[in-house]
């Protein structure tokens, strides 16, 4: 009975109950092991000194992690190919959430930004659906795309002349996708949350790169978007005092500067192989936001030069498994999904790496897996969820 039932099936449906690709699922596990761990060691401190229960932020980021595993689980049950119905409906809710956040009594403000919308019992960051809804859209339309097909307007006229060149160069093509973009970059600066914003102009601009928009455009958007970003990090008052101790931490050690200054001593206060697990000094309210934003500099003091090329090496090795699976993927929207995924991740994991030992500007962004969060780690594990669907409709070769 059971082989009739699975004659029955479609060629798809045989596909989509295939296995996961093992390497990349057991990446994922580790890495969100290694930061639920990490999560104890470094909130111990914090955790302690708010209500005498040094175990309160680890208890509940296992929690999290569990469901956010099942989740993964459960989304890489599913056939990929019935997320291109709901891509539309994914960035409109995209946008609308992104909107509640001004509303009076439903977003949150926390430190002068307003990024969170509170619901009865949690509250949560818009950016983090923004950033999977952005993906799963550009990768529904550009897998209908068809270049081919052109266009073509009455070349007698000169507006007509002007949208056959448009058209020709691609600009017609590209320019729904730019308007989503800065629609959605916009709506994430007046939170403001400049990290939000480049992540989802990453994830976009990889998805539109791997579908097939020809490379001059990303010249030439790169470009002006790092003029704009320039421009935004020197005119306003909000990104100039970040700038400002970026350059130089130490010109404001009390204030500004002091969140980077312990970082870096928690750095290199580890030396090669650390101080050992659970004998950092900096998480006893020294080092603020310890078991989130800087939860690596943690790491990096109790595991020291070593273990940080470890965490590292595993990131490399998931963010490189995630690409290879896009190349094999079976058709172009499994690609341009998980190209869109694994790119967020990576720059996710650069820019917070980047900002803890202070390659980069703070930017207020959380390390993938291992910052304490609960909306973040969940849609993080069920994004990896999605690339493990696409996974399993990858055909193993053939021998003989």
């Amino acid at each position: 009975m059971a082989k009739k039932r699975f004659r029955d099936k479609t060629y798809r449906q045989q596909l989509a109950g295939g296995p996961v690709d093992l390497p990349f699922l057991m990446l994922v596990l580790l890495l969100t092991a290694i930061g639920v761990i990490t999560v104890f060691s470094a909130s111990f401190g914090s955790a302690y000194y708010e209500n005498g229960d040094p175990s309160r932020y680890f208890r509940s980021q296992l929690i999290l992690a569990v469901g956010g595993v099942i989740v993964m689980f459960l989304v890489s049950r599913v056939d990929y190919q019935y997320l291109r119905r709901f891509a539309r409906v994914a960035l409109i809710a995209s946008i609308v959430l992104l909107l509640l956040v001004k509303v009076p009594g439903i977003g949150v403000t926390h430190q002068g930004a307003n990024r969170w919308i509170r619901l009865p019992g949690f509250q949560f960051q818009p950016s983090e659906i923004a950033k999977v809804g952005v993906i799963l859209f550009f990768a529904a339309k550009l897998a209908a795309r068809q270049p081919e097909k052109k266009r073509k307007w009455d070349p007698r006229t000169r507006k007509g002349r002007v949208l056959n060149f448009l058209e020709r160069i691609g600009f017609l093509e590209l320019l729904p996708y730019m308007v989503i973009l800065l629609l959605m970059a916009g709506l994430l600066l007046i939170e403001p949350h400049m990290s939000g914003a480049i992540l989802i102009l990453a994830g976009g601009a990889a998805v539109l790169f791997a579908g097939g928009i020809h490379w001059g455009w990303f010249v030439v958007g790169g470009g002006a978007l790092a003029s704009g970003l320039w421009f935004i990090m020197t005119h306003t008052d909000y990104m100039a005092r970040r700038l400002s101790t970026w350059r130089d931490p130490w010109s404001d050690a009390q204030n500004a500067g002091w969140q980077t200054i312990q970082s870096l001593y928690a750095i290199g206060s580890g030396g090669l192989l650390g101080k050992g697990f659970g004998r950092s000094m900096q998480k006893f309210l020294y080092l603020p936001e310890e078991h989130n934003d800087f939860i690596f500099s943690i790491w990096c003091e109790e595991m020291g030069f070593i273990g940080a090329l470890v965490v590292i090496a595993l990131f490399v090795l998931l963010i490189l498994r995630g690409y290879w699976l896009a190349l094999h993927a079976r058709d172009k929207f499994g690609a341009l999904l998980i190209v869109g995924i694994t790119t967020l991740t990576a720059v996710q994991v650069f820019l917070n790496i980047g900002v803890v030992t202070n390659l980069i500007p703070p930017t207020g962004i959380s390390l993938p897996f291992f910052s304490y969060g609960g909306t973040a780690l969940i849609i993080q594990l069920g994004e990896m969820g999605i690339i493990l669907s696409v996974s399993r409709q990858i055909e193993a070769p053939r021998l003989g």
